[in-house]
């Protein structure tokens, strides 16, 4: 045993050493820091062989762009990533798909004889997965396992413009609970909309439009609260709109356009106070419209063209003062056009055309600043066109006024008469002289105040085509 003076000497005399040599003593501390990092390294850039294996299973039967299984043996590796492929850090330290894309460049293309890879199923940390124009040539369908164990992450799944993608809406879709997007547009699918996707309540957006789908809407749909979304259109759906609709509090969109869709529109309508886009446009819809509808304040976007309403036009759409577009072309609306929408100074595109509106154009539209298409064709409307001539050089061709008999022209808007095929008020053609028959005294005829009376009520289409 060394003494305590001899033990201190030694103590001294190694802390010198350390001092004048300090790599000499970290160096064994540093060597097992960096083999550690190595290792450490060596987790977060290699996959789990499995997840790999049916990343490699997806991407073999989607694109033959490459050999991906030589192409780069750790396709998440930072910087030398696959193109289409997003992957993250997971709390267990390893890179995990998290979004495949396919169909649009840079991404990888679709071979023509791609099916759809339910292996994107078994993807544990896949999030977003989109195929785009990817199934082109052979038929293939949504396949989802009957069991999954691990796809539990999945929020966004899209598939739009494939063709080839056919069959029904699979009912084992509503596996994937986390989904918030579900995009399912123009494909080929067929068969009813499955009513246990109302039990995706984590949806926010859901398209199922251009499709062949058919049958009714499934009520359960109400149960989507979460929905921002809904779009239906571009199918052969059939019957009512379900009055469970309007317990999507939150909508914003609504397409039910292009269906076979019949009925009244539900009064629970008015409760989707934040709607902002409404299109119902070529359905089968009939009858008044909701006694609530000045509710919906939000609206900016009316569109139902193409629905056999025959009614007069609603007044209440006045009420709604963030309206940008009106869409009631071919509906046969009667009576005049409400004065109340010249109330909508926010109005860029007002459309009623091919309907059975008589009277007047209200005057105020020519208030409108913002408005840059009108289309008043083939009504029976009267009088003089009230619009200056900065209002008709404004719209240009975007202003259509042609196949109302009795309206005319002022005499200072002789260009403007011409472009819109209209005649002048007080001319010698059928149009003006019946209007506007000034003799040179200025006093119009007893006749003429009786024709122009018939005009206004009516009854001077009606003569005109079947007397």
């Amino acid at each position: 045993m060394f003494s305590p003076p001899v033990l201190f000497f030694l103590l001294i005399l190694t802390l010198l050493l350390c001092l004048s040599l300090p790599f000499t003593c970290s160096s064994t501390h540093e060597g097992e820091n960096h083999h550690q990092a190595q290792d450490l390294e060596a987790v977060r850039v290699n996959m789990d062989p499995v997840e790999k294996e049916n990343l490699l299973g997806v991407m073999e039967s989607m694109s033959s762009d490459r050999k991906w299984r030589v192409s780069n043996t750790n396709p998440c590796k930072p910087g030398a990533s696959w193109p289409g492929l997003e992957c993250k850090l997971a709390p267990d330290n390893r890179l995990h798909v998290y979004r495949l894309d396919f169909g649009t460049p840079p991404n990888p293309v679709c071979k023509t004889t791609a099916k759809f890879p339910s292996q994107v199923f078994e993807l544990p940390f896949l999030q977003s997965v989109f195929f785009f124009n990817c199934f082109t040539h052979a038929e293939t369908t949504i396949s989802i396992p009957a069991v999954i164990r691990t796809a539990t992450s999945l929020q966004q799944l899209s598939l739009r413009s494939n063709p080839a993608l056919v069959g029904p809406i699979p009912p084992q879709i509503t596996l994937l609970r986390s989904l918030e997007i579900l995009t399912l547009s123009q494909n080929r699918l067929r068969g009813r909309i499955p009513p246990e996707i109302s039990t995706l309540t984590s949806l926010i957006h859901l398209d199922l439009s251009y499709n062949f789908l058919a049958g009714p809407i499934p009520k359960q749909l109400g149960s989507l609260r979460s929905l921002v979304g809904l779009d239906l259109s571009y199918n052969a759906l059939t019957g009512p709109m379900p009055d469970s609709l309007g317990l999507m509090g939150i909508l914003q969109k609504l397409d039910l356009s292009s269906n076979l869709l019949s009925g009244p529109i539900p009064n629970s309508l008015e409760n989707l106070s934040a709607l902002v886009f409404l299109a119902l446009s070529s359905n089968r819809f009939q009858g008044f419209m909701p006694g609530g509808l000045p509710k919906l304040q939000n609206l900016q976007y009316f569109i139902m063209d193409d629905n056999p309403m025959f009614i007069p036009l609603p007044s209440e759409l006045g009420k709604l003062v963030k309206l940008q577009e009106i869409r009631l072309a071919s509906s046969g609306y009667f009576g005049v056009v409400p004065a109340s929408f010249s109330q909508l100074v926010n109005l860029t595109t007002l459309s009623l055309e091919n309907n059975r509106l008589t009277g007047v154009i209200p005057a105020r539209l020519n208030s409108l600043s913002r408005i840059y298409h009108l289309n008043l064709s083939r009504n029976m409307l009267v009088g003089v066109v009230p619009f200056d001539s900065g209002f008709l050089k404004r719209l240009g061709r975007n202003l259509d006024l042609s196949s109302n008999p009795g309206l005319c022209l002022n005499g200072s808007e002789v260009l403007e008469s011409t472009k819109l095929g209209i005649g002048l008020c007080g001319n010698n053609n059928r149009i003006g002289s019946v209007l506007h028959p000034l003799k040179r005294s200025g006093a119009p005829s007893l006749f003429c105040n009786i024709v122009n009376f018939m005009f206004s009520v009516g009854i001077w289409g009606f003569y005109q085509n079947y007397l």
